[in-house]
């Protein structure tokens, strides 16, 4: 299982994949990723019987209320000696293992805010970001600075507080 933020990460995994096991009969994967428009979800059978293979993956992803992941699973022997509910059971069985033994840590939306400070408000600025989780992922030095931050998207509201009280 890997953590996700994007379709593109999720491309540039199963490439990877791809690269380390290329006599592999079957890359199976399913997905579901937070964006702006919502929640993204897919899943690939990867030449399995349709809904073999990604859809008991990603029923795992689902029935975790996993967000940005993504479950690889490799399969090198491509016969028929399973059967399509020996294939459900076992692409279900492997997601299942996956999940139990990954780390998953809780999915916490951030946002992001673009601002201007002086520089004496730095400080204080970088104090209250490290209190709110958040951080500074942009910044520009001129005649003030020019600062890209990211935080929980709860905190925001208090956040905007200690703005005001810069």
């Amino acid at each position: 299982m890997l953590p996700c933020q994007s379709e593109q990460s999720v491309k540039q995994h199963l490439v990877t994949a791809q690269q380390q096991h290329p006599n592999a009969n079957h890359i199976v994967f399913a997905y579901r990723i937070h964006t702006e428009k919502g929640l993204i979800s897919r899943f690939h059978d990867a030449g399995e019987p349709s809904g073999t293979a990604g859809k008991p993956v990603f029923q795992h992803i689902e029935g975790n209320q996993l967000i940005n992941a993504l479950l690889i699973v490799i399969r090198y022997f491509g016969g028929v000696k399973l059967g399509a509910g020996g294939l459900t059971r076992a692409y279900g069985n492997a997601a299942k293992q996956l999940v139990e033994r990954a780390t998953i840590k809780p999915f916490i939306e951030m946002t992001e805010i673009q601002l201007s400070i002086k520089y004496d408000q730095l400080q204080h600025l970088t104090y209250h970001l490290k209190k709110l989780n958040g951080d500074i992922i942009e910044q520009n030095f001129a005649d003030n600075i020019h600062i890209k931050i990211r935080l929980p998207k709860e905190k925001t509201e208090y956040f905007s507080q200690v703005i005001k009280q810069l």
